[in-house]
């Protein structure tokens, strides 16, 4: 049993490689395309069923954003399957311990109209960013947010914590928060 759980971490670990030894360049190349994109206006997160990460990150955005830009910026979330569902329980209470309301939301379908209505589409995975460019090739800019995580990581993907716990829930939710900042800080001109 030690052999496969060593296997299968090992397996993990290679399969992983790619996104830490092309973090940095990844972060320099998103980074260039914010600061080219200074004073966002409308901005769509999206991940896979817009009951987790995707509602977080938008709630947590409009928050962290300072109050300065807060009237004049719009953000939304959207997914790829089932519209009108809830936010589960785990992340309910993980995101108002964070300071975040998720009761309200329902999630939302992506769709053309929206693809096109915003300056910057955030995607919490690479195969999410390939979909939309594919689905809609004529999308302004996209960016995986992962990719703005100004700490050494393991795996590009910001984790998809549904069916998992609360631990799981905090985790992902803390690195959206990180690459949020980061986010924040090179497309409203404040630091980096």
């Amino acid at each position: 049993m030690q052999l496969e759980n060593g296997a299968w971490r090992a397996a993990r670990f290679a399969k992983h490689l790619p996104d830490r030894l092309l973090h940095s360049w990844r972060r320099h190349r998103a980074m260039r395309q914010l600061a080219r994109a200074r004073g966002l206006r409308r901005v769509l997160f999206v991940c896979h069923g817009n009951i987790c990460r995707s509602p977080y990150a938008a709630a947590s955005f409009l928050r962290r954003l300072p109050p300065v830009f807060r009237a004049n910026v719009q953000a939304s979330s959207a997914g790829f399957i089932g519209p009108g569902r809830p936010s589960p329980g785990e992340a309910l209470a993980v995101s108002r311990r964070r300071g975040i309301d998720l009761s309200a939301h329902m999630s939302q379908l992506i769709d053309a109209r929206a693809v096109r209505d915003y300056d910057l589409v955030v995607v919490m995975d690479s195969r999410q960013a390939q979909d939309l460019k594919t689905t809609y090739p004529d999308i302004g800019g996209v960016i995986v947010l992962g990719d703005l995580d100004p700490q050494p990581i393991t795996r590009r993907a910001i984790v998809d914590p549904f069916g998992r716990s609360e631990q799981v829930f905090d985790e992902s939710y803390a690195r959206i928060d990180r690459c949020l900042d980061t986010l924040i800080g090179a497309a409203y001109s404040f630091g980096k």
